[in-house]
């Protein structure tokens, strides 16, 4: 009888005891080198101070990639997202930053949307007689290069479009973006894919193709390639259907599958495949605000936040199971 009875009081407490607290969870999208905007949503969504300092407790912020280009400010939210990432950690909570497109392409040195605050950034006492030092060294196959576009081109034209083509603090940008530099480096320690709390976040998308792949299987594939400087269209930091590019969730333009499934069966297969309640993306932009769609499993995060596109500064935040949008005045 007594046995009875304390089992019976020990399912009461297990009955009544509260369950474990999730984290609240903060996700922003593509900032594109506005740190403005960057440091003032974050404020806004009770993460940090006015100083920058992590004041988020045990939260975990997510931010789903594309930091650089467009904007001039790219280096100062990577050093945020840096140092935010270690005060997080040390508060019991978590930064996760997203690799997105645009960190491929300045990791294999496609540079064609680098703003010029970008490069000027990196300028430094060193960098003009690093540049000159560079342009002589390497002299003749400059020329040679120019030539090819131009055989009359004369050498003094030659020497003028290479340094207007190398702005100051470009060879520095380049090399800290290159996988063996600081920003590098970083890039290819962070994640493509995250599952966090039933959540599944990803820069572009997951198209069916890939949801066959494990998480850490698709993050050690873009690793690699980066570290490869892959620029091939099948390599996964750059194919269409790849987790850094795929739009297919949103709209069927350009799908060049012969028969792809519609959205809706491919978001279903993404979610069972990862056992995932909702599909968190950034990548394709929603200028009027997130939007929550397909009863709340597919979440579009990329608002236009940067200048460059005049959109709204906004944050996702998941609370106990529930995704609420919230735009910043």
């Amino acid at each position: 009888m007594k046995h009875w009875f304390g089992l019976y009081l020990a399912a009461l407490l297990l009955v009544a005891a509260p369950a474990a607290a999730t984290p609240r969870i903060v996700a922003v999208g593509d900032l594109h080198g506005d740190h403005a905007a960057f440091r003032a949503i974050l404020t806004a969504a009770r993460l940090i101070d006015g100083q920058g300092r992590w004041t988020g407790g045990d939260a975990i912020f997510v931010q789903t990639g594309d930091v650089p280009d467009r904007g001039p400010d790219s280096l100062r939210i990577i050093r945020d997202l840096m140092r935010l990432q270690t005060e997080a950690a040390r508060a019991g909570g978590r930064v996760v930053a997203l690799v997105g497109n645009h960190e491929a392409m300045n990791v294999t040195d496609d540079l064609r949307y680098v703003h010029p605050g970008e490069y000027a950034a990196f300028v430094n006492r060193e960098s003009s007689r690093r540049r000159n030092r560079i342009f002589g060294a390497n002299r003749a196959a400059i020329e040679l290069f120019y030539r090819a576009r131009d055989p009359s081109i004369t050498e003094s034209a030659a020497r003028r479009a290479w340094f207007a083509e190398t702005p100051l603090g470009k060879i520095e940008h380049q090399a800290a973006w290159h996988p063996t530099g600081a920003i590098g480096r970083w890039v290819m320690a962070n994640p493509a894919l995250a599952l966090i709390d039933g959540t599944l976040f990803v820069h572009g998308g997951i198209s069916a193709g890939y949801a066959t792949r494990p998480i850490e299987d698709i993050n050690r594939a873009v690793a690699a390639a980066l570290l490869a400087r892959e620029t091939a269209r099948e390599s996964i930091i750059n194919d269409p259907l790849g987790p850094l590019w795929y739009r297919g969730l949103i709209t069927r333009e350009g799908d060049e599958r012969p028969a792809p499934p519609s959205i809706e069966e491919e978001l279903a297969t993404v979610l069972a495949a990862y056992g995932a309640r909702r599909l968190v993306i950034g990548h394709t932009p929603s200028l009027a605000g997130i939007v929550i769609a397909h009863e709340g499993r597919l979440v579009r995060i990329d608002t236009g936040i940067s200048a460059h596109y005049s959109g709204r500064w906004s944050y996702l935040e998941i609370m106990r199971g529930e995704a609420t949008a919230h735009l910043v005045p």
